[in-house]
C-alpha cells in the first residue's frame, strides 16, 4: 500500500496521526509540507480526491489568514491556491493519502476511513 502523510511535526494532531500509523506497523512517506509544500497540481489532486475546495483546508489560527484577507468570500479558488502556495502554513493538517483515498485527518479518527488499523 502506498501511504503518505503531509505532516507538521509541531502539530499535535499531525504527530498523533503519524504515531498511530507507525504503531500499526505502517511506514508512511512523511512529507513535512512546510519544508516541501505540495505543488499546485498536487494540491489540486489532493483536494479533488477529498472532495474539498481550497477554502475548506485553510487554517486560520497562527497563520497570515486575516492579514491576507482570506475571509473574503469573493476570493476564487485560484486566489486561495495562490495563498496556499505562498504560505504553506495556511494548509490544515495532517492530510493522509493512500490507495483507498485521501483525508484531512481532523479529527484524527478520520484516518480510519482510509487506513485499516
Amino acid at each position: 500500500m502506498s501511504l503518505m502523510i503531509y505532516h507538521n511535526p509541531n502539530c499535535t494532531t499531525s504527530r498523533n496521526v503519524l504515531r498511530l500509523l507507525q504503531e500499526a506497523g505502517l511506514a508512511p512517506q512523511v512529507i513535512e509540507y512546510l519544508k516541501t509544500p505540495p505543488s499546485r497540481a498536487r494540491m489540486q489532486e489532493l483536494l479533488a480526491a477529498m472532495g474539498m475546495t481550497p477554502r475548506d483546508i485553510l487554517r486560520r489560527s497562527g497563520t497570515p489568514y486575516e492579514d491576507l484577507g482570506l475571509d473574503d468570500p469573493a476570493l476564487t479558488d485560484d486566489q486561495i491556491l495562490d495563498a496556499l502556495q505562498a504560505h504553506p502554513i495556511l494548509m490544515q493538517r495532517p492530510i493522509v493519502a493512500c490507495d483507498k483515498g485521501v483525508r484531512l485527518c481532523r479529527p484524527m479518527e478520520r484516518v480510519h476511513e482510509i487506513v485499516e488499523i
